[in-house]
């Protein structure tokens, strides 16, 4: 009996190596729902130890990295008509992970400033008229710490290629070149490509003044991951490319082609030779500069400033608006809550504004294209053979209270926008020579709905020198490559918890 003890002895300690140790931190993640119907509650904010904000997804989740996964960590939870709630992440892991938050409505049939009653567009009034005051970009250089998620699909409803005339093929070249279209358009067809993109990043935003107003922003990727299948196409410039470089790979590697598309012929000559092509592959990698790019412009199509998109905020004659009532917020001050609809033909959109009782800032707003409406879109079907209509906008823009100066920003957007496209157009390439060109000529027919979902969490913001903006000097970043969503890779980072789909997405080899 006595010789079997180190044997247990050993299993037991094998066993217990595998569960988790007291002390030891791991990621959590977490729910917020109604303490009274049990039904998740999205974009709640949660302040992490009073330093770090995150926002639950759509489905109510969040997700707390490793290093905020202490017990002793402390978190707010709050929400617009919610008592906030005050907890260890102890005390979350007792509650099984479920933050319940207990509603605090109060509706107001009246609305009073100055002990005058307000009617709703009184309300936008006052809300027009503080737009500078409340949002104008400071001339405090700032520091912010952003995760941005863009998650994009394509499904086509059409795709296919005809090759019309060949001299440039190979017979055996050009039976290739169908198989190798025909297995490409069948693939998109029956599995639509989807693409993740996440990026951590640090946005530093500088505005000085001497002879003119200058604005300055660096740019610190901290990490960046690409979750996709690899030559999968998502837009139709990649879309295009894929078929471009099929068709490449059965001309003649020695000579060199220009590619004429639609009425318009293109100057890029294009050409396999492995010289030619290390030549004018000696490009600048922009993938920084494209990141710093579409996040500056994110950030000033969602701001409030940028009425020519959102004109329910200033251009009143468009809409018809109605006071709703009035909730508590996380700082207990009123919150009118003002709905919107069109009036008039050139109004787009239905939704609801949260609008702060004492400086009239406009805190939150949801909103969706009304029915029968489109955002905008692009009609040369006749001459180019392209069409697109942008049908799909709506979202949710949350702003926060920056502590130095009063003014708001950008704090969280969870946006959706979708088009219908259609494409038809021919594409031929034509040899470069004196002597009797090669050509090469096919169409390409496509009618596909697109769609984009763009998250963007502003994290954590500090004032910080005009002189450390200048300092920063900005490095080119590459993406990590995923086949399958790995929660592993955010372990020691705030991120937005993603959806299940996201989750579920695996690549194809």
């Amino acid at each position: 009996m006595t010789k079997q003890l180190p044997k247990i002895a050993s299993l037991l300690f094998f066993l217990f190596s595998f569960l988790p140790q007291p002390g030891v931190s791991q990621s959590i993640t977490a729910k917020i729902i109604d303490g009274q119907t049990g039904e998740s509650i999205p974009y709640a904010n949660i302040i992490v130890n009073n330093s770090e904000n995150l926002v639950s997804n759509s489905e109510g989740y969040f997700t707390l990295s490793e290093k905020n996964s202490d017990d002793a960590v402390q978190l707010l939870v709050s929400y617009l008509g919610y008592a906030n709630q005050t907890l260890t992440v102890a005390e979350l892991k007792r509650n099984q992970n479920k933050v319940s938050l207990q509603p605090g409505m109060i509706e107001l049939s009246d609305v009073t400033l100055n002990e005058k009653k307000l009617t709703a567009l009184q309300i936008m009034a006052n809300v027009k008229a503080n737009l500078k005051t409340n949002y104008s970009s400071k001339k405090e250089a700032t520091k912010d710490k952003i995760f941005f998620r863009e998650s994009s699909y394509l499904a086509p409803k059409i795709l296919d290629v005809e090759i019309d005339k060949s001299t440039g093929f190979t017979k055996d070249g050009l039976k290739k070149a169908n198989q190798q279209i025909n297995a490409f358009t069948s693939k998109l067809v029956t599995n639509p490509p989807k693409e993740y993109t996440d990026i951590l990043c640090d946005f530093y935003h500088s505005v000085t003044q001497k002879e003119k107003m200058v604005y300055s922003t660096k740019l610190d990727v901290v990490k960046a991951t690409k979750l996709k299948n690899e030559n999968s196409a998502v837009s139709l410039d990649e879309l295009e490319k894929s078929a471009v470089n099929i068709l490449l790979t059965h001309l003649d590697t020695t000579k060199y082609y220009r590619v004429k598309s639609g009425w318009f012929g293109s100057r890029d000559t294009i050409s396999l030779r492995k010289d030619f092509n290390k030549k004018k592959n000696k490009t600048i990698n922009t993938r920084l500069s494209s990141a710093k790019t579409q996040l500056t412009m994110f950030m000033f199509e969602n701001s409030m400033m940028n009425t020519q998109k959102f004109n329910f905020i200033d251009n009143h004659e468009l809409y018809d608006y109605k006071y709703e009532g009035a909730k508590y917020s996380s700082d207990n001050e009123f919150i009118y809550v003002v709905s919107f609809k069109p009036r008039k033909s050139k109004g787009k959109y239905v939704g609801k504004l949260y609008i702060s009782e004492s400086d009239f800032a406009v805190l939150r707003v949801d909103y969706s294209l009304a029915e029968g409406k489109k955002e905008g879109g692009f009609n040369m079907k006749l001459l180019l053979g392209v069409k697109t209509l942008e049908n799909v906008s709506n979202g949710t823009i949350i702003f926060k209270k920056s502590p130095s100066d009063n003014g708001y920003h950008l704090h969280y957007v969870s946006q959706e926008t979708g088009q219908y496209i259609y494409l038809n157009r021919p594409l031929k390439f034509i040899e470069l020579t004196n002597e009797e060109k090669d050509v090469v000529a096919f169409d390409l027919k496509l009618e596909a709905n697109q769609r984009e979902k763009i998250e963007f969490l502003n994290i954590a913001r500090s004032e910080i020198d005009h002189a450390d903006v200048e300092k920063m000097k900005e490095e080119e970043f590459n993406f990590i490559k995923l086949k399958a969503y790995d929660a592993s890779i955010w372990k020691n980072y705030i991120a937005i918890e993603p959806l299940a789909e996201m989750k579920q997405f695996k690549a194809e080899d």
